[in-house]
């Protein structure tokens, strides 16, 4: 079997709205599919950010129940000549950068939030090459 990339990721999140305003309003992900009180999902670039209600998920019948609960963390990737100014984008839309992280290869990672406390992270194309 060969495995090319991780095509969806998923975050559990109660307040769909929330994750509407946030996703789609302030980091420009287009929604796919919406479903009140149940999942939202967006696209970003190839992959796809699924949100669940996790107390829809972890009952359905159908795929496997899925929950977690707590501070979950996913990286969005944005073009290396693209980081600083994808930066003070976060910073201009009200969104703190929390923390960044020097990498052993000196590439830069920012971290921060979305509202319901998921750690978010920025990271420049070629991150994870020659770490």
């Amino acid at each position: 079997m060969q495995i090319n990339q991780i095509k969806e990721v998923c975050l559990y999140i109660k307040d769909l709205e929330k994750a509407k305003e946030f996703y789609n309003g302030k980091l420009g992900l287009p929604i796919m599919t919406y479903v009140p009180e149940k999942l939202i999902f967006f696209r970003s670039g190839t992959s796809v950010l699924l949100c669940f209600n996790p107390d829809f998920s972890e009952h359905q019948d159908v795929p496997p129940p899925h929950f977690a609960r707590g501070k979950q963390h996913i990286a969005f990737e944005v073009p290396v000549e693209d980081y600083e100014s994808a930066k003070e984008e976060l910073k201009q839309k009200g969104i703190e950068v929390t923390y960044e992280h020097k990498w052993p290869n000196g590439k830069f990672s920012a971290y921060f939030e979305d509202p319901i406390g998921h750690v978010l992270e920025i990271v420049p194309t070629g991150l994870w090459e020659k770490v």
